[in-house]
């Protein structure tokens, strides 16, 4: 899934990003773009897991098509 994330502004938030996915789902993967603020995320998880998830980290993602 592809996720906007607005919070992120640099390498520290992409691994805060990642750190957070994999605390929930050890075997995702994690691509961060931090100059467009984007997260392409593998995983089992649903959007709605995902995004508590990263909410309660401190990075609300939106859903990008």
């Amino acid at each position: 899934m592809k996720l906007y994330i607005e919070n992120i502004s640099c390498a520290g938030c992409a691994k805060g990003v990642t750190a957070s996915i994999h605390s929930v789902d050890p075997s995702a993967t994690v691509q961060v773009d931090v100059a467009n603020k984007l997260a392409d995320i593998q995983t089992t998880l649903t959007f709605e897991q995902v995004s508590e998830t990263l909410s309660e980290d401190g990075f609300p993602p939106v859903k990008k098509d």
